[in-house]
């Protein structure tokens, strides 16, 4: 007898459908099992129902073939009224059941390898529970298919056979203590001393910025450091216990609560490998989102992969998914007894099994023939491995972490410049394929180094009795897989394939965007307004606040008080730069506090006269193109300088508005070496924008801002077109994170940064 005939009016609930095994048995019930209805328990997501869900599901082109013009369905609509049934709910609260089922398949679970542990648990143990009770509750002698994995076998070698695994944990006290895991670790988080290392770190990097900005960052750092403490929570007590990570260990404790539930229903548990794209359906090399091996294929095709932590003689127990529904089709149709749970492995390698060094050889094999595009750099270069071993790989991959963090403390502090960026570009690079190299070792190493053989007797057995054409239909013998056909014809074009189309549409992006660099729309009438608010020392000209100060003072001076001026700031000069880091308002108002004395006005008649000529040569080209162009646009240009006000009086002609540090002076008009105000820097020059923006009916959203340092970042945040104008590494860094517009305005080579202008003057 056929498995549609066996299968013939039974009813069955599939949990997890929306998932790639889950989505490939849907696909294999409608169309080879005719007889069948399926029931459907589906988390509503956001504003869509599970129905909705269920609509999107069937549009997607593997279904297309079930209904449409000469087909017994009109659209996906009428198919699934004809075979779904949908209930809204999921694992965390599993709703009433329909009392007609026949056979439940439990797909859904988490299968992230790390997850944190109270989701892991959630998921995999106490949701299987919660289904359980449910099925028990509709009175019926329900089949019960439990999806597990293979690698619940945990750190064993040698031959796994078909059978409950052997070992003495209790799931109750795991699931309670994991769940509880949660409070404990937010808890910790919260403590004084973590706190003030999270606020200590953000502070290092955004005080020139300002508070807000660093608590911002303080909180981010909790929080992920919250999210890393559950994840290595579950991998630590995971591998105590004798399993890989939190993932195989949590399904092996939902394996007990199966089995103590399998005297009140007749269940299977299946346990597939490590599961990857279709041999024949839906078909050849469909897969949905990357699994186990795509992030590695993926990496090693760009280059990125140096080595692997596997022997090249190890198994790697690869699956294709239609075996799996192949073999879940099969086990539907058998009738277990009750209290005596039947397994089932579904791998590959007690019979055709793929060693890493042949999986190495297909993969290099398809990128040597279709290899990845680098635009000007070429064709990708593939590394060879060697297979060194895991300790090898990790002691390389320690070194390379290790290079990478010094060479990041020395980047941060050489001088800003092209050169620079350069080199923060390359480091972060290397900084994300460090990171990835280190996730992906740590997780996958366990799995590289197993040395496992999971017994497949029975789901041989099974596709030994399958009668006629079901063979191929619900084929689940992986002994006729030829696997270097399978990686360098179906499954690398497969898993490539959505990358190498993003690589286009990036590459689009990129060019469009470079195209429309520059571009300005302008305002109509009926809009509302728009401003364009421009920094000055490091954004428009090349100067910063102690060169500017000299410019300024010295004049003014004779030769021997001069002397003694530049003597003063020399000293002075590491104790600025350190406040200059910490704080850049109190490093103004010290450097403001050596005008004591100044007469304003003749400070005034000395940038008029002396410098604005000097000042002027500073300027940026295209920082001056740029600024008429938002004036021709109809936008309101502003300056927001942390420099005094009288240096800004050459540059009044660009701008509608000049925002800048104003000197205190006593009745004599003289300099108190105070400001009439806390000087604009940080988070302050973002609170005037707002502020100014709400009097003047601005919309911030369509303006713009320029600025070439770090602590600028809270204006630029504020804005709808930030730009980072050649900007020190951690805004550059920012600006790439946030994919802001970064351009490099080159000043005037004419003046020397060691020229005073008009020393000689008076």
């Amino acid at each position: 007898m056929s498995l549609a005939e066996k299968l013939k009016d039974k009813k069955v609930l599939v949990t997890g459908v929306t998932g790639f095994v889950g989505e490939a048995l849907l696909h294999r019930i409608i169309g080879e099992l005719p007889g069948t209805t399926v029931a459907a328990i589906i988390r509503p997501k956001g504003s869509l129902t599970g129905a909705d869900r269920m609509a999107q599901l069937l549009r997607k082109d593997i279904f297309k073939p079930f209904y449409g013009e000469g087909t017994e369905y009109a659209d996906a609509e009428a198919l699934s009224a004809a075979r779904i049934h949908v209930i809204d709910g999921d694992l965390a609260d599993v709703p009433e059941l329909p009392k007609d089922l026949d056979i439940v398949v439990h797909c859904a679970g988490d299968v992230s390898f790390d997850p944190p542990i109270h989701e892991a648990f959630t998921t995999n143990v106490l949701g299987t529970k919660s289904l359980l009770e449910r099925i028990v509750e509709t009175g019926q002698p329900v089949h019960y298919v439990h999806i597990s994995t293979a690698y619940t076998a945990g750190r064993r070698r040698g031959a796994i056979p078909e059978a409950p695994v052997d070992h003495f944990v209790d799931w109750r006290t795991e699931a309670e203590a994991g769940m509880a895991m949660k409070s404990r670790i937010e808890e910790q988080s919260r403590s004084a001393p973590m706190l003030a290392k999270f606020r200590k770190e953000a502070e290092k990097l955004h005080r020139r910025a300002g508070h807000l900005t660093a608590a911002a960052d303080t909180e981010r750092r909790r929080t992920e450091w919250v999210a890393k403490r559950l994840v290595e929570t579950g991998t630590e007590r995971a591998r105590s216990l004798g399993w890989t990570d939190c993932y195989t260990f949590t399904k092996a404790l939902g394996e007990r609560v199966v089995e103590e539930f399998s005297g009140k229903l007749p269940t299977s548990i299946v346990r597939p490998a490590i599961i990857e794209s279709a041999v024949q359906s839906p078909h050849p090399g469909w897969i949905e989102g990357f699994k186990m091996a795509e992030p590695l294929i993926l990496a090693y095709g760009r280059g990125e992969l140096p080595e692997f932590p596997a022997s090249p003689d190890s198994v790697i127990e690869i699956i294709p998914v239609d075996h799996v529904v192949g073999a879940i089709c099969a086990v539907m149709a058998t009738e277990p007894e009750l209290s005596k749970p039947e397994y089932y492995h579904i791998g590959s390698g007690a019979r055709n099994p793929l060693t890493f060094e042949q999986l190495y050889a297909g993969v290099r094999a398809y990128f040597s023939k279709h290899p990845f595009d680098l635009g000007e750099r070429g064709a990708v270069r593939l590394p060879v491995w060697k297979f060194p071993g895991g300790d090898s790989v990790e002691t390389m991959l320690r070194y390379g972490e290790r290079a990478h963090k010094i060479a990041d403390k020395i980047i941060t502090t050489i001088p800003r410049g092209e050169r620079t960026r350069k080199y923060a570009r390359e480091l972060d690079v290397q900084k994300r394929r460090l990171d990835f190299l280190r996730r992906y070792m740590d997780l996958y190493s366990e799995y590289a180094q197993a040395e496992l053989q999971f017994i497949d007797d029975n789901v041989l057995a099974l596709h030994n009795a399958l009668e006629g054409d079901d063979k191929e239909k619900f084929a689940c013998d992986t002994a006729v897989v030829d696997w270097q056909y399978y990686l360098q014809e179906l499954h690398c074009p497969s898993v490539t394939e959505s990358m190498r189309r993003l690589d286009v549409v990036r590459k689009k992006r990129n060019k469009a965007l470079a195209e429309s660099a520059g571009v300005l729309k302008k305002v109509e009438p009926s809009e509302a307004k728009v401003v364009a608010a421009f920094d000055m020392d490091g954004t428009l000209l090349s100067s910063n606040v102690i060169e500017t100060y000299l410019w300024m003072r010295l004049p003014e001076l004779d030769g021997p008080q001069r002397a003694n001026e530049i003597g003063a700031m020399l000293r002075k000069l590491p104790k600025l730069i350190a406040a200059e880091r910490k704080d850049r308002g109190t490093f103004l108002r010290t450097i403001y506090r050596r005008y004591a004395g100044a007469d304003l006005e003749e400070l005034n008649q000395i940038v008029d006269e002396i410098l604005a000529e000097h000042v002027l040569e500073r300027l940026s080209g295209a920082a001056v193109r740029r600024i008429r162009e938002h004036r021709a646009a109809g936008h309101k240009t502003i300056l927001i300088t942390g420099a005094v006000r009288p240096l800004t009086r050459p540059l009044e002609p660009l701008f509608d508005e000049i925002v800048a540090a104003e000197l205190a002076v006593d009745d004599r008009g003289r300099c108190t070496g105070f400001l009439s105000g806390p000087p604009l820097v940080g988070e302050s020059r973002a609170a005037w924008l707002k502020h100014h923006a709400r009097q003047t009916n601005i919309d911030l959203s369509k303006s713009y801002a320029y600025a070439d340092s770090h602590s600028d970042l809270p204006m630029l945040s504020v804005v709808g077109n930030p730009v980072a104008v050649s900007p020190d590494v951690s805004l550059f860094r920012a600006a790439r994170a946030a994919r802001w517009q970064i351009v490099d305005w080159k000043t005037s080579s004419t003046p020397s940064r060691l020229e005073l202008p008009g020393v000689n003057a008076r």
